[in-house]
């Protein structure tokens, strides 16, 4: 090539001649591919437009005359269906070594050997492909793909203008479907709602995408970073929730990104090039939707839909069309549906009027779905197929602890909704009369009854739920929330915080367990990419690799505790050296601050989670040196039946019930009543009515489990026997039936039990 590009802005100058003119479409296309041919010194250049759901080769420079309009691909089908497929990029360097390379001989590229094709995208999907070919095997350099991405987005507007975008895929112009249909998704935040559907935000047409005046352009990008930052900063010391808390820090974040600089001088690059303020601003937006269809780290794609949200808001500022359903105000019970929504723009919306959120995307870690935990919104994520189904206006019944939500119900299907609803919030209030009543047996058994939490918020819960104490505190999601590593200072104010609201009731502090499927993006793993995370570098093996980390953590916690007792366990405990590295690193801090005469906690318990089926082979060693042990059931089943959680076609197949989980617990609690040490369990299986009475019958008296599911729980307990049932359950172990489950809930009802 004469150079690396003859520069975006140039070819960009001369595309803009192009477009002005009179001559038809086709003629515009067919200068286009010999104008970016020639500027890239690239033998073929050619554009695929989408046409009746096929790519269709429209014009080329280098391939075959007679293969335009005549050679066709399905999206996924060769390089170029791939690209409109996953709206990305490709760049060989050898074509035919790729996996979806399909040779179509009527173009005669047989003689081309490197290969660069990226999407031509306009509201969000692929509407073709520009693609480029060279007879000699080499990759095309960054800047080469940097200015195909900017002509693609001009190409986007000539082809719009021309008529030629293929609209068939266009979910507004589809019929909504039958009454009744049910669309599935993941929970992200409990509750049930009841609204019609608004979408969030109707796509922003950019009408111009080449500048006439670039110093023009880029004083309208920095009078819209003003006004945007401004905005933000309004919302953040406006935002209400009653108190502090993560979504505070979330918003803290966000603010950042706000003010991030390298974002700032990607538009301004982009203006460089020749672009408008909203097609730059359009540009680096594209350029950040690419890199998340390409993260699997769940964390850093959350902070990517941090800048899709500042990138959306920036562009509405610029363009002038404020556009989200929040600016036009709700008119009516509503449940918001969107891609994915920023913790800001949540805030934006009337919280009497919104009743729900679904996303296409989102995940539990969110910072949206951390803000609408904080504001009581229910939220339902990954619900696929939702533009396809639901119209604006559709009424909607959300119910999230179903994972479900119906679109235009029946009569009937709304009316038993109501009805469940009715009953869901009887229910709930028979088990808030339970509060003040300990959780006693019918035979006079008592049963520590604890919660699980992670966030600050979740505290509170505490007293209307009438909890012992907090069994599990997860205090990896102040780091999962953070874009950088959490101060020691921080997390001594979050760790007192809880203390203080918990006051006389206990509370035991998990160290941080991250890495697997909490990673972090400022905290990452040296060595190369896991194949199996949840059994990799995580939790206890990250905090005693990055002492730093567990020494500012134990500060911390010991800081917070003055005065009190300090309850610690430590995660993912292999074996016991790894106890007594942890417990050595929390007894030095202890003794740095006793030297330095610092308020310490009136007494530090130690404890250990059995996660790792491992551990209990050597558990008479690890026994003399505990106060309490806590199960984690959640990761032991998983490692013991070598099954994924993750993975849906394993999530039902392994029953908690099954005698192999049975029996394994019921030999834990044997060994550590013999060593007169405490065992709880704090996994999601003694959340469940069945299960928890299984686990109490297997001898174990303490369950730590979500804040919902304490009512339930106690309502159960408070109708059973223990003797009985524990007179029972080992005859199960000893010869198991066919259906320990079915076993178990025969005599459940024989007895009079109440299950949930």
């Amino acid at each position: 090539m004469p150079t690396a590009v003859a520069s975006a802005r140039e070819i960009l100058t001369r595309l803009h001649e192009v477009m002005a003119a009179r001559s038809n479409a086709q003629a515009k296309l067919n200068q286009v591919v010999g104008i970016i041919g020639e500027a890239m010194g690239s033998e073929v250049c050619s554009i695929y437009l989408l046409r009746d759901g096929l790519l269709e080769l429209f014009a080329t420079r280098g391939l075959k005359q007679e293969a335009v309009h005549v050679t066709r691909m399905a999206l996924g089908e060769g390089l170029v269906g791939t690209i409109a497929r996953d709206v990305a990029t490709l760049n060989l360097d050898e074509a035919t070594s790729h996996p979806d390379f399909a040779y179509k001989p009527e173009t005669g590229e047989e003689l081309f050997h490197s290969f660069a094709g990226v999407p031509i995208v306009r509201r969000e999907d692929a509407v073709g492909v520009l693609c480029v070919q060279h007879t000699d095997p080499r990759r095309y350099d960054e800047v080469e793909i940097e200015a195909l991405q900017t002509v693609a987005m001009v190409l986007s507007e000539l082809i719009a203008n021309a008529g030629l975008v293929d609209d068939t895929r266009n979910s507004a112009t589809r019929a909504p479907q039958a009454q009744g249909q049910r669309l599935s998704g993941l929970k992200l935040v409990d509750g049930m709602g009841r609204g019609h559907a608004v979408y969030h935000q109707p796509r922003i047409v950019i009408e111009h995408t080449v500048a006439e005046d670039t110093e023009a352009e880029r004083a309208r990008v920095y009078s819209a970073f003003a006004k945007m930052r401004s905005q933000i900063d309004k919302m953040a010391s406006q935002a209400d929730f009653g108190g502090d808390g993560e979504h505070r820090e979330v918003l803290d974040t966000y603010r950042m990104f706000a003010y991030d600089e390298g974002w700032g001088r990607r538009i301004n690059e982009a203006i460089d090039s020749g672009l408008t303020a909203e097609a730059a601003i359009e540009r680096v937006q594209q350029r950040t939707r690419m890199r998340m269809r390409q993260i699997d780290d769940p964390l850093l794609a959350d902070r990517m839909h941090d800048l899709e949200d500042l990138a959306n808001r920036l562009l509405r500022i610029v363009s002038g069309q404020l556009g989200t359903a929040a600016q036009a105000g709700l008119r009516q019970d509503t449940i918001l549906i969107a891609r994915n929504l920023g913790p800001a723009e949540l805030l934006e919306y009337d919280r009497r009027r919104l009743k729900g959120v679904l996303l296409e995307e989102g995940s539990l870690t969110a910072h949206v779905t951390i803000v609408a935990r904080a504001m009581g919104v229910p939220v339902l994520g990954r619900v696929k197929d939702i533009r396809q189904s639901v119209v604006d206006g559709d009424l909607l019944l959300l119910d999230v602890e179903q994972a479900s939500v119906i679109v235009r119900p029946t009569p009937a299907i709304e009316k038993a909704f109501e009805a469940r609803l009715a009953v869901g919030q009887k229910r709930r209030a028979a088990f808030a009369a339970l509060r003040d009543i300990p959780p006693v047996s019918k035979d006079g058994h008592r049963i520590t009854l604890m919660m699980n939490a992670g966030l600050r918020d979740d505290v509170a819960a505490l007293e209307p739920t009438g909890a012992d104490g907090i069994g599990l505190f997860r205090t990896e999601f102040q780091f999962l929330v953070s874009a950088t590593l959490p101060q020691r200072e921080r997390q001594q104010r979050l760790y007192k915080d809880v203390l203080d609201v918990a006051g006389d009731k206990p509370v035991i502090f998990r160290t941080v367990d991250i890495g697997g499927d909490k990673a972090l993006p400022y905290l990452r793993n040296e060595t190369e990419e896991e194949e199996n995370p949840a059994m990799g570098w995580r939790a206890l093996r990250v905090a005693l690799e990055r002492d730093t980390l567990m020494k500012a953590q134990a500060r911390a916690l010991l800081e917070a505790a003055a005065g009190r007792t300090l309850n610690v366990m430590f995660p993912m405990v292999s074996e016991p050296w790894e106890f007594d590295a942890a417990h050595a690193i929390f007894e030095a801090q202890r003794a740095w601050l006793a030297g330095r005469n610092r308020r310490l906690p009136t007494m530090v318990r130690y404890g250990a989670m059995l996660e790792v089926p491992a551990l209990a082979e050597v558990l008479d060693i690890l026994l003399p040196k505990l106060d309490f042990l806590s199960i984690g059931t959640n990761d032991l089943t998983q490692f013991m039946f070598a099954a994924d959680r993750a993975n849906p076609k394993l999530a039902e197949r392994y029953d908690w019930l099954s005698p192999a989980i049975l029996r394994f617990l019921a030999r834990i609690s044997r060994e550590c009543d013999a060593y007169g040490v405490q065992v709880g369990v704090c996994g999601e299986m003694g959340g469940r009515t069945l299960e928890a009475m299984a686990l109490i019958g297997l001898g174990i008296d303490r369950l730590s489990i979500t804040p919902a599911a304490i009512g339930p729980v106690k309502a159960m307990i408070r109708s059973l026997d223990i003797a009985a049932l524990r007179r029972t359950l080992p005859a199960l172990l000893a010869a198991p039936p066919a259906d320990m489950r079915l076993a178990l809930t025969d005599w459940a009802r024989e007895a009079g039990v109440e299950l949930v």
